[in-house]
């Protein structure tokens, strides 16, 4: 079946309190963030649609009013991802393994200072850990599209809807493996995070049935979770949604950015902390495999960047690793 333990998964994230609360103030603001945009828009294109001849123009005022709150809104998140990801997300990885190796971490807000100080020692600047996160989803979504091992194991006819199915279930699947190589590469105290990415994804690779497995299966167990939470905050959202005059459309619209929220900020932590158990025991002890790297560079010209800026990498001045790490 699976290869990862939910429980120690969740001990794991609790024992990083502040960053399950850090995560909760960051998605869930962006929530609410879209709940005051979008509000406020479908406010003033109301307000502007009485001034219309149309009986419909109010409505209709506000829908486009709200969509563009939508729009601004989406767009200012856009321009920030690469320092949520950097302040939030791999700083929150970096404890993360530190905890999944025994090792102890300060508590309370110095365990965010922790994280944080970990990540700009290995990466040095936001847009590295973002363009390598960059190249390794492109990576991944290009060797994913070579495999089609599910039209290999199932040719009838009659069942390419349940193969669609599948192969959609590991797409989503593949959404917290580029953070996997991220936290390959905080574990290893990368020098060269390009190069490392590089031998991460060839592990990846040479064992990915067995990564595919634990992901799909850890993927619907999240999203069956999601859905849950979108049905219990779906009511209190339409009476939200009502005080803006919203219909159905904004209701579930507002009930899924939540539970979105939820998801990013409870779930994926433990999703996380279960296939860094699965990726770290399964290529422990060995090397990336000459064979693969070759499929690789065959399959994917992201992965053929990854080596070039790799062999051009030009680290800058060492960093002190943060206090406390025994």
């Amino acid at each position: 079946m699976w290869d990862f333990s939910f429980s120690k998964a969740i001990g794991m994230v609790l024992k990083t309190l502040p960053f399950v609360v850090l995560r909760m103030l960051v998605y869930f603001g962006i929530g609410f963030a879209y709940l005051v945009t979008v509000g406020a828009g479908a406010l003033v294109g109301y307000g502007f649609g009485h001034v219309g001849s149309s009986p419909d123009a109010p409505a209709g005022g506000a829908f486009w009013g709200g969509l563009i709150g939508f729009g601004v809104t989406s767009a200012v998140l856009y321009l920030a991802r690469e320092y949520i990801l950097y302040l939030v997300k791999a700083a929150h990885i970096a404890v993360l393994v530190e905890i999944l190796d025994g090792k102890q971490i300060p508590g309370g807000q110095g365990q965010i200072s922790y994280g944080t100080q970990f990540v700009k020692t290995h990466f040095t600047e936001s847009s590295v850990l973002f363009g390598v996160d960059q190249l390794i989803k492109g990576v991944l979504r290009a060797f994913f599209n070579t495999i089609n091992f599910f039209t290999a194991f199932l040719p009838v006819p009659a069942l390419q809807q349940l193969i669609r199915i599948a192969e959609a279930i590991v797409r989503m699947s593949l959404t917290y493996v580029d953070e996997i190589i991220l936290a390959y590469l905080i574990r290893t105290r990368t020098t060269n995070p390009w190069k490392t990415a590089e031998e991460g994804l060839i592990l990846y690779a040479q064992n990915y049935k067995h990564f595919l497995k634990n992901a799909a299966w850890l993927s619907v167990f999240l999203w069956v979770l999601t859905i849950l939470v979108f049905v219990v905050i779906v009511g209190p959202v339409a009476a939200l949604a009502a005080v803006i005059h919203g219909g159905l459309v904004w209701t579930l619209g507002f009930a899924i950015i939540f539970a979105w929220a939820a998801k990013a900020a409870l779930l994926e932590p433990v999703a996380i902390a279960c296939l860094m158990q699965v990726y770290f025991r399964t290529i422990e002890g060995q090397t990336p495999n000459a064979e693969w790297q070759q499929r690789l560079e065959q399959a994917s010209g992201k992965f053929r960047e990854l080596g070039a800026k790799a062999a051009g990498w030009v680290p800058g001045p060492k960093l002190p690793e943060p206090g406390a790490t025994t």
